[in-house]
């Protein structure tokens, strides 16, 4: 596991953020291609709309398309320096505000003043402990009909004696080519588990993909989308689909990047 104290290590030091966060997104040719083929299609219907909370926002990859489709904009996240980063490039947009917590808190978003709640390619690296946090927050941040859809890491899938819980066993078939390589995935946070955090909290998940990241085997990531349970969203049960071919979704975009770059 990977804790809020490691993360804030790892992204507000030693990691370099030489190309301000846009080099996770080579899979796809690039970052718009990234946002137009695999991200709008899974949260356009709930844009456009009144205000977006971005948690975990590092220096904007996704800030710059999110506040084309709202009015306002709160980005959230534990590095000082991704929110100092973020305050130096979207100086001009006034709607957007940006705040610096401590890997949990959601202290600054007012009662229900939220209609959307978007974390990608972030949360993935957190640990039960955090993704409860958050989302013992959302009933309280959200708008009633609100929603949020969370990319985090499914990895706490495997049997609690799946060698991938051994260091060095691990390390040993990964070498072999008979385990992938986990991205940094939390092994204590699975779709099961996000969903019974959600109805501890008063909310409900009312879909998951399971899918595969840039693996072939494995099924690391989920997307969670989640309401209020007392939301009219929240009626219809949670409809759970795996999706094997996620990676070919990214070649076939980084394709496509490459004909037109």
């Amino acid at each position: 596991m990977v804790s809020v104290v490691e993360n804030k290590e790892l992204w507000d030091g030693s990691y370099r953020w030489t190309a301000a966060g846009d080099e996770w997104s080579a899979a796809w040719g690039s970052v718009a291609m990234q946002w137009q083929g695999t991200i709008l299609p899974r949260v356009q219907r709930f844009l456009p709309t009144e205000t977006v909370l971005e948690i975990a926002c590092g220096y904007g990859r996704w800030t710059q398309y999110l506040k084309k489709h709202c009015r306002r904009l709160i980005g959230v996240d534990l590095s000082g320096e991704c929110i100092g980063a973020c305050q130096k490039r979207f100086a001009a947009a006034t709607e957007l505000s940006f705040f610096t917590n401590d890997g949990v808190s959601l202290a600054m978003v007012p009662d229900e003043s939220v209609d959307f709640i978007f974390s990608f390619d972030s949360l993935v690296h957190a640990d039960s402990k955090v993704l409860e946090g958050y989302l013992s927050q959302f009933k309280r941040a959200l708008k009633r009909d609100g929603a949020a859809f969370i990319h985090h890491s499914n990895n706490g899938e495997c049997g609690s004696y799946s060698p991938r819980r051994i260091p060095k066993l691990r390390y040993a078939l990964r070498m072999l080519g008979v385990l992938e390589f986990p991205h940094l995935r939390d092994l204590s946070v699975s779709a099961a588990t996000v969903e019974q955090m959600a109805g501890r909290h008063g909310l409900a998940c009312v879909g998951q993909e399971i899918h595969t990241w840039l693996t072939r085997r494995t099924y690391l990531d989920c997307f969670s989308v989640i309401v209020r349970s007392d939301s009219a969203r929240a009626h219809g049960g949670n409809l759970i689909v795996r999706n094997p071919g996620f990676a070919d979704e990214a070649l076939r975009w980084s394709a496509v990047s490459a004909i037109y770059s």
